[in-house]
C-alpha cells in the first residue's frame, strides 16, 4: 500500500536552513505527481512546491529563489531543501503523492499524505 514518511523538519533561527526528506513505497516514485503542502495553526493549507513525473517543479511564489523540490528516483525519496528560512515559512510539512497522474499535478489531485513534520522559525 503507498506510504510517506516524512523526516528533517525542527527549530531553526531566522535565515537557517532545513532539508526535509519523503520517504515514498507501494508505488513508482519516479514517474508520479509529488509534492510538499505546508499548513500553518489558522490558515489554509498551501501547496509549497510540486513536481511532476517528467520532473517539471512549480513552486509558490513565496518561496521561489529560497526552496528546492528534488528526487532521487534510485532511493525513491522525495526532498525540499529550504533556504534563508523565515518565521513564515513556520507550519506543519506533508509530503503528498498521486500515484495515479503523472502530469498536470494540480492542487485537488493528491491524494495520499504524510504525517507530517514540524518546522519552526525563530
Amino acid at each position: 500500500h503507498v506510504q510517506l514518511v516524512e523526516s528533517g523538519g525542527g527549530a531553526v533561527p531566522g535565515g537557517g536552513s532545513l532539508r526535509l526528506s519523503c520517504a515514498g513505497s507501494g508505488f513508482i516514485v519516479s514517474t508520479v505527481c509529488m509534492g510538499w503542502f505546508r499548513q500553518a495553526p489558522g490558515k489554509e493549507r498551501e501547496a509549497v512546491a510540486r513536481m511532476d513525473g517528467d520532473g517539471k517543479v512549480e513552486y509558490i511564489d513565496s518561496v521561489k529563489g529560497r526552496f528546492t523540490i528534488s528526487r532521487d528516483n534510485g532511493k525513491k525519496i522525495l526532498y525540499l531543501q529550504m533556504n534563508s528560512l523565515k518565521p513564515e515559512d513556520s507550519a506543519m510539512y506533508y509530503c503528498a503523492a498521486n500515484p495515479q497522474r503523472t502530469r498536470l499535478c494540480r492542487v485537488d489531485t493528491f491524494n495520499y499524505w504524510g504525517q507530517g513534520t514540524q518546522v519552526t522559525v525563530s
